[in-house]
């Protein structure tokens, strides 16, 4: 787990240095860590300071101050059984560490937090160019219910979303995440999950009175049945009919309760999306619409990789096919410059 995280920190672009206790230089060699210097001593005063694992007794030398104050940006991830972490001992000395400013990211009952969550929080912590800004991203795609068992639903995977999400953090933001049908909250954010177009407008129209930005990324029903039956449909003989009424404009209703709210939408499209997407710039009332053609082999969704045109009042990006993750840097990016630019 800790090599990972120290080769994903290098990867990010960071010197990493390592400080093995002796146990673990039993069982761990300089090879697992990729890039990362194994050192006695940091040859720097370190921007951010990572322990993990965190034992009991680490905790406990922390929280005492006996291995002194916390240099900025420090993060302690626990690693204990379920009976230690649940300890009043051990919860205290957590406490006064998140008073003291540590960074203290748990895992599920006492276990150690992932390697995302954790790389996540160390980077988030760094002072990026979102650092102060809390931002809300819905990601998923809406189910609407045509009875107990069946619904209108879309392929969107959410990836494009988290990736938003994942990226914020790592520049500093807190972010809010609204899913729509994702089993597995993204790790770092706040995390609202939502089935139907409904519990996603409340969540929403409820959220955003805390955020400084919204990127609506979810792929969102444009219909839902107009009488849904609370029991499984039978199959009869013949046909059976369904009537379809509009679903609640979200993103319309967010721009107009929060008109100094910095918006993001999207526009999926099949052929070129410029025209659809310089069109609910102006019809929503957004800053920026991210169009992209789904009729693409291989981009949009389900997929790791994506192709679109951010599209903003005064100027246009096209960002060709690369991967989500590179898609959500050049939005946010976007949205830093425009944001400053609105001010």
């Amino acid at each position: 787990m800790v090599p990972a995280v120290a080769c994903e920190l290098d990867e990010a672009g960071h010197r990493v240095e390592v400080i093995l206790g002796q146990e673990a230089r039993r069982f761990v060699g300089p090879a697992a860590f990729g890039a990362a210097a194994l050192v006695d001593e940091p040859s720097q005063k370190p921007r951010a300071v990572l322990y993990a694992p965190a034992t009991a007794d680490v905790l406990a030398r922390l929280a005492r101050g006996i291995e002194g104050r916390p240099a900025a940006g420090t993060t302690v991830t626990p690693d204990l059984d379920a009976g230690t972490a649940s300890h009043g001992a051990v919860r205290e000395n957590l406490r006064l560490l998140r008073e003291d400013g540590f960074r203290v990211v748990e895992g599920q009952e006492g276990a150690m937090a992932g390697a995302e969550e954790i790389v996540a929080r160390v980077l988030g912590g760094l002072g990026g160019p979102m650092s102060g800004l809390r931002l809300l991203v819905t990601a998923g795609g809406t189910r609407e219910p045509i009875d107990s068992v069946r619904f209108i639903g879309n392929h969107s995977s959410g990836k494009m979303g988290l990736a938003v999400a994942r990226e914020a953090v790592r520049l500093g933001a807190d972010v809010i995440v609204v899913a729509a049908n994702i089993e597995r909250p993204e790790p770092g954010t706040e995390n609202h999950p939502v089935q139907a177009v409904e519990e996603l407008r409340e969540a929403v129209m409820d959220l955003a009175g805390r955020a400084d930005a919204l990127v609506m990324a979810a792929a969102v029903s444009d219909f839902m049945p107009a009488s849904p039956v609370g029991e499984k449909i039978r199959r009869r003989e013949g046909t059976t009919s369904l009537e379809l009424v509009p679903t609640a404009d979200v993103l319309g209703a967010v721009t107009g309760r929060y008109p100094d709210l910095f918006v993001v939408g999207f526009a999926a499209t099949h052929g070129d999306p410029v025209a659809d997407a310089r069109e609910k710039l102006g019809s929503k009332g957004a800053d920026l619409v991210v169009g992209n053609d789904i009729s693409g082999e291989g981009v949009g969704f389900g997929s790791d990789e994506n192709e679109v045109y951010v599209v903003g009042r005064e100027d246009e990006r096209f960002v060709p096919r690369t991967s989500k993750q590179e898609v959500a840097r050049v939005i946010l990016d976007t949205l830093i410059v425009e944001m400053e630019r609105k001010r």
